[in-house]
């Protein structure tokens, strides 16, 4: 005997406890403890990370990419630009700052493309996809913790390129999404 379909969208969900176990200065880690619609109680743990965003910005023909070394997998990857948006900026403010930057690029235009939750199942993070273009030379000015090699791609190789390994989710996302509004 099978259980006919429930609808679970009617449960609120109340939380009976949100607790932050860590907090690093980069993303706080805790749980909330939440009735279930059963009324049952779980703890579902979390990791919290302030909004960022990822560039992918043209040059017509390229994409202008960045290599650095990832220590939480500890590997070089290949990826789009991206950042930390800042209180009180938009994500394409925040997406030309980082280009800026990064890659001493300065868009003549920025466009959202999409924003998203990231890893619902564990994660509070927002994170936008954003388009430039129009890109002319600037300063660098990056953070203290930025060791990037700034390269281009060529836009027909870009998706291919970037699902090599190490591939990585944020420029995956990126290139998909900026192809399938017919950017690329």
């Amino acid at each position: 005997m099978t259980d006919e379909p429930t609808d679970y969208r009617a449960h609120d969900w109340p939380v009976i406890e949100s607790e932050t176990e860590y907090e690093t200065g980069w993303y706080d880690g805790g749980y909330d403890l939440v009735e279930q619609p059963d009324g049952t109680e779980k703890k579902y743990f979390w990791a919290s990370l302030p909004p960022a965003v990822v560039i992918v910005a043209s040059t017509g023909e390229e994409l202008v990419m960045v290599e650095q070394y990832r220590p939480a997998i500890g590997k070089h990857c290949l990826e789009l630009p991206a950042g930390i948006v800042e209180d009180g900026e938009s994500f394409t403010t925040a997406g030309a700052r980082e280009l800026r930057e990064e890659t001493g690029f300065d868009p003549a235009g920025v466009s959202l493309v999409e924003d998203f939750w990231c890893a619902t199942g564990v994660l509070r993070h927002r994170r936008a996809i954003v388009f430039a273009e129009g890109l002319e030379p600037t300063e660098i000015n990056r953070d203290t913790n930025e060791f990037l090699t700034i390269t281009t791609v060529p836009i027909d190789d870009a998706l291919d390129r970037v699902r090599e390994d190490p591939a990585n989710d944020a420029s995956i996302e990126g290139i998909l999404l900026a192809q399938a509004d017919g950017l690329l």
